[in-house]
């Protein structure tokens, strides 16, 4: 049966055998994300090319194969076998030597550990040497045999940090926005309710391997404030309105427009609640706000003014501790 040598490396992701390992790392980034299953539903030759780059990226996109290509090629370091062709040096115990290697080897790389291990208890009887327990011929020869090396796990890599913009409202209620992190475009979902300094995670994929992790920075909105999952919401009145209440059109954090009560004597500073329409269950404040008239007052005004002050006299100061 034929087998078809793999193409080239370099030549698969179009770059130099003197290129450097980021030259490297960005060819392979923009043809993985070129040929990617994603981007090509259905496209075999796509799915082939993709499969292709990720072989050739394995063999030279690490150093020390790199190197071991560069030297051998595919075929990678040659294995140690025994002195003088592949037969044991002096030939076998109790008999003439056997120099001219195990039949179908040629050389001792070549031959099969089980074989070899068949062979040699054939010849010894079936033990080691004084009637011990012979030697593994699987790790003479280089083959299968071997026992494998505990690997530690490897770490992963250390995630990019930076920072994102979420709108106000964005983070209130949930939602995607769009953020474009090197060559990729990706929606980022920010869960409702989400503050001030928490952190979002981007899983890396095959054209940016590392995550990223943003730091989350809220733009402030231009009449809405946030305490805790309470929103926080001014709404001015005049006079007429605090004295003798009213009704007035107020805007929800969640989009809606509610119509509400202005109790006849509100303070300045006094707080409405709306009951569960703030973030995650929480409330929406309106603290309303008295505004006075600006300006010079005509001769009427006053006079009425002075006339409602006789006829309703307060002592706003008589309870405070300073007075």
């Amino acid at each position: 049966m034929k087998t078809t040598m793999p193409r080239d490396p370099y030549e698969v992701l179009g770059v130099s055998k003197s290129a450097s390992a980021d030259e490297i790392q960005k060819a392979y980034r923009k043809l993985s994300k070129k040929h990617h299953p994603d981007r090509n539903p259905g496209d075999k030759a796509a799915d082939a090319a993709y499969k292709e780059v990720q072989e050739a990226y394995e063999v030279i996109g690490d150093a020390t194969k790199k190197a071991n290509f560069d030297q051998f090629g595919f075929a990678g370091p040659p294995q140690a076998g025994f002195p003088g062709g592949g037969g044991f040096p002096g030939g076998f115990p109790g008999g003439g030597g056997f120099s001219g290697g195990f039949p179908g080897g040629g050389g001792g790389s070549n031959i099969d550990p089980e074989m070899a291990e068949e062979l040699f208890k054939r010849f010894v009887g079936g033990g080691g040497m004084g009637g011990g327990e012979g030697p593994d011929l699987g790790d003479l020869f280089g083959g299968g045999r071997r026992k494998a090396r505990p690997r530690g796990r490897r770490q992963p890599a250390e995630p990019i940090e930076a920072e994102v913009s979420v709108p106000f409202l964005v983070a209130a209620t949930g939602g995607t926005i769009g953020l474009q992190i090197g060559d990729d475009h990706i929606d980022l979902k920010v869960p409702a309710g989400i503050e001030e300094g928490k952190k979002l995670r981007v899983k890396g994929d095959d054209s940016r391997p590392r995550d990223v992790l943003l730091k989350v920075k809220i733009t402030p909105h231009a009449y809405f404030r946030r305490e805790g999952n309470d929103i926080i919401l001014d709404v001015p009145i005049g006079m007429a309105e605090a004295v003798m209440g009213g009704k007035v059109e107020v805007p929800t954090v969640g989009g809606e427009r509610l119509e509400v009560k202005i109790r006849p004597g509100t303070n300045s500073g006094a707080r409405l609640r709306l009951r569960g329409k703030g973030i995650n269950g929480g409330d929406q404040y309106l603290v309303f706000k008295i505004l006075v008239p600006q300006g010079e007052l005509s001769e009427e005004s006053r006079k009425l003014i002075e006339e409602f002050a006789k006829l309703n006299p307060q002592t706003p100061r008589a309870n405070v501790a300073w007075a």
